[in-house]
């Protein structure tokens, strides 16, 4: 009995320190490590995300796993992060956004879904604040174009304010995002940079230097 409560001891000890130690950002650092690899598995595929409209937009939203489904009702559940275009060309440091949403119709079974979004005007983002921004009921997301033809898209017009691309098992897959609400997550915010900067404020700065964030920021840099 003795030798278990001497042995019972380390453990516990070691279990605390493990506790104590463990990042409060671990999990949006995680989201942020995801939402880079989405980026750059879609800047991989043959018909990708065309470099053009990445040039020339200012917003995007990236979504690993978007969850959805259900049976008859269904949902859509996912989190991820926001980044908006600067002055001066570079990407902004990311904001935590969740995305929900529901439907109604003849569903079953559940789909895990690689989601992107990319935004005409920076303005649709920035102006969130602690609101809500609903697609379809504000403005809605079209399906995105390919870069198949690269001198095409060069010369087309990309007028649609919202452009969405979703990915499921390596291919892309569409899905209906009518009746979605993009929020701002306050809370993963504050976890992730320590303090209590407001959503404009995290879009209007570049500065964070953190190895996941600056691996996001380079992933955008991949669509050629």
């Amino acid at each position: 009995m003795k030798t278990l409560k001497f042995l019972t001891f380390p453990i516990l000890l070691s279990l605390f320190f493990v506790l104590i130690s463990a990042k409060p950002d671990e999990k949006e650092t995680v989201r942020i490590q995801n939402s880079a690899n989405v980026l750059k598995d879609f800047a991989e595929m043959k018909e990708s995300i065309p470099s053009e409209l990445i040039k020339k937009y200012e917003g995007i939203v990236i979504i690993p796993k978007l969850l959805n489904g259900g049976l008859v009702i269904g949902g859509k559940r996912g989190k991820g992060v926001a980044m908006v275009k600067l002055g001066d060309g570079k990407w902004s440091d990311p904001v935590f956004v969740t995305l929900t949403g529901g439907s109604v119709g003849f569903q079953i079974g559940v789909q895990s879904v690689d989601l992107i979004l990319v935004f005409r005007h920076k303005t649709v983002l920035t102006d969130i604040k602690k609101g809500n921004f609903t697609i379809g009921g504000d403005i809605s997301a079209a399906a995105g174009p390919l870069n198949r033809n690269k001198s095409a898209l060069s010369d087309a017009k990309l007028e649609a304010e919202i452009y969405s691309y979703s990915r499921s098992r390596g291919l892309f897959a569409g899905i209906s995002l009518n009746g979605s609400g993009l929020n701002i997550d306050n809370n993963a915010n504050s976890n992730f940079y320590g303090n209590d900067n407001s959503s404009q404020e995290i879009f209007a700065s570049s500065k964070n230097t953190s190895d996941e964030v600056v691996a996001l920021k380079e992933s955008l840099k991949n669509f050629k």
